[in-house]
């Protein structure tokens, strides 16, 4: 007897372990940097149309797979046509390099959150430098949180050819982190279903809290007018709408083979359609709720360095040409400086170079993503509020539900097709696969630990998944549409739930989302064509700033090898199994 394939205790377990991996890091800190790049509110007009064009039906098209077929990524397709099992290999491929720096995100929030107990928070001040003389040079030049990111936490290395060693902090937290993952996965749906109620809900509760004390801050309308003022100009700018697209499909987590693995321990019967419309809509409030957020910071910030800057300007003018104390003020400060500028020529061209020019829209306008928001401007807001410590220890608990939650789904991704496979699974415990998974990630991730580390990262982060997950995606449509058969599926679907397919989805699957992914993926080829040389940003200490550096041959290789490692796993699958095929047939000829 074929043993009874593992199911979720409730679809509400199911849908909470979809929200948990799917709403993650890219919800918090891009989709904020993409409003402010692509016109405010406006930006949403192209992203909720990318929703019901492409997220929904892709989403609904892969649930309905896995649930159809209740077998790991690489089990489903090949069912649907042997042909096809480079498909799932591919998704466990991509997967995999995920799981290997995805979790560092998780290490340096661990590293952040131990840190956030101190009094004053260590990122707040400079440090002294070696002879106890002033503050440290580099920490001067750069900012008090840079310094701490760059150099404390990081430490990192002037280029990636210096690679240097372990760090061994980052790396313990590392440990810690696969080991908190380990004991997630540990049982499979079992314990999974029961850490997904804590990594989907626990940061809506945070961002809620954030919230309240976000809206109270000195200058959190002014980001939020900032947010909500459309520039509807930039509608018309082609790159909104790719960068709309791809903001969908990367932050609902296609393609990778997750979403997959968990709806094949549903019930045949439960209804995945409605499942799909849920996921990806608090997907996309969850974007738009954290942007609120996000931005209601960024206005605290914004103003407090505006005012900042007033005050030493201020205080400068007044000490220089002996102003009465108080006199200058935001309103009036032009005009002084206007006035001061003709009446004393000499002595304010040499004070000029000194003064800097105030202007709270070009701090608003300053847009960062990725690690520079979430681990220097973020922090940059907290040590500037009241009560810092409890501020920042909340909020690097939110990044690791959200880190925790994704990383359920990207191991779930490995090792559903691991324990499907009757080879593997009738040689070694559940338990044992998970910790060899988890022990071989960790292993590989100790290189994004080096002085080195972070620039490794950016590469994986940058190559790892983009171009391979479009063409994944593609097949998997063009798989279901063109090989299974649409009316086959849709049979399929109306057998299993009892409801018909509208023709909505078959619209969309047939046609218009494959030319959607079709054109990202002409997009993105043109722009690592057009592009050139790849380069990359690299710490300068002397400076206190990022400069633009080449890749090496080697790195680039290694990106080459990386997008090459899982797209080619599609043809050589085919290629292999059409040549199986025909060693078979040949066996089988009668002999003249």
């Amino acid at each position: 007897m074929e043993k009874a394939r593992p199911l979720w205790a409730n679809s509400l377990q199911f849908v909470f372990a979809c929200i948990s991996y799917a709403v993650g890091l890219g919800n918090v800190w891009r989709f904020p940097y993409l409003c402010q790049m692509y016109g405010g509110g406006s930006f949403l007009v192209p992203y909720i149309i990318m929703l019901i064009v492409e997220g929904m039906p892709l989403l609904y098209l892969e649930l309905a797979v896995g649930q159809r077929m209740r077998q790991g990524s690489i089990g489903a397709w090949r069912t649907i046509s042997p042909y096809l099992s480079g498909v799932g290999v591919a998704s466990v491929v991509v997967s995999f390099f995920l799981s290997m720096y995805y979790n560092v995100i998780n290490a340096w929030a661990f590293w952040y959150l131990f840190h956030s107990f101190q009094d004053p928070l260590p990122w707040s001040v400079c440090p002294l430098n070696g002879n106890h003389t002033g503050y440290d040079e580099e920490c001067e030049k750069a900012s008090s949180t840079q310094y701490f990111w760059y150099r404390k936490t990081l430490n990192i290395s002037p280029s990636l050819q210096e690679n240097g060693g372990v760090q061994w902090e980052p790396a313990l937290c590392l440990l810690l982190a696969w080991l908190v993952v380990y004991l997630c996965i540990l049982r499979g749906t079992e314990s999974t279903g029961k850490v997904v109620y804590f990594t989907a809900s626990l940061p809506y509760c945070v961002l809620i809290i954030y919230l309240i004390r976000g809206l109270t801050l000195h200058g959190a309308t002014n980001g939020l007018m900032y947010m909500f003022t459309p520039k509807i100009e930039q509608l018309a700018n082609p790159k909104a709408w790719i960068n709309a697209a791809t903001q969908i499909f990367f932050s609902l987590g296609l393609g990778f083979g997750s979403l997959i693995a968990f709806a094949s321990y549903n019930e045949p019967s439960n209804n995945c359609q409605k499942h799909a419309i849920i996921v990806s809509l608090i997907n996309s409030f969850t974007s738009i709720f954290a942007s609120i957020v996000t931005f209601s910071i960024y206005g605290f910030k914004a103003t407090f360095n505006y005012e900042n800057c007033l005050k030493k300007v201020s205080l400068l003018l007044t000490n220089t040409f002996d102003l009465e104390d108080g006199f200058l003020t935001a309103s009036n400060l032009e005009q002084v400086k206007g006035y001061l500028a003709s009446a004393y020529p000499s002595k304010y061209s040499e004070m000029f170079p000194h003064i800097k020019n105030c202007s709270l829209e070009s701090e608003l306008d300053t847009a960062v993503q990725g690690t520079g928001l979430a681990f220097i401007v973020y922090t940059e807001a907290i040590k500037n509020m009241e009560v810092s410590q409890l501020w920042s220890v909340l909020y690097f608990f939110m990044l690791l539900m959200l880190g925790i939650g994704s990383m359920l789904g990207n191991t779930a991704a490995i090792l559903t097709p691991l324990t499907d496979s009757k080879i593997i699974s009738s040689h070694l415990p559940k338990e044992a696969i998970s910790g060899l998974v988890c022990l071989v990630n960790c292993a590989i991730g100790m290189v994004f630990t080096m002085e080195a580390g972070n620039y490794w990262f950016d590469i994986f982060n940058d190559y790892a998944a983009t171009l391979s997950l479009l063409l994944i995606v593609l097949v998997e449509t063009i798989a279901v549409c063109y090989v299974y058969g649409l009316r086959r599926f849709e049979s399929d679907l109306k057998a299993m739930t009892g409801r018909a397919v509208s023709w909505y989805w078959k619209v969309m699957w047939a046609g218009v989302s494959p030319l959607l992914i079709v054109s990202l993926f002409v997009f993105y080829l043109s722009d690592y064509i057009l592009t050139g040389t790849l380069k990359y940003q690299a710490w300068d200490a002397s400076q206190g700033q990022l400069v633009t550096k080449d890749y090496p041959a080697y790195a680039l290789a290694v990106i080459g090898l990386l997008v090459a490692s899982s797209t080619m796993c599609i043809p050589l699958a085919a290629l292999g199994t059409f040549v199986q095929r025909r060693l078979k047939r040949g066996d089988a000829a009668p002999v003249a």
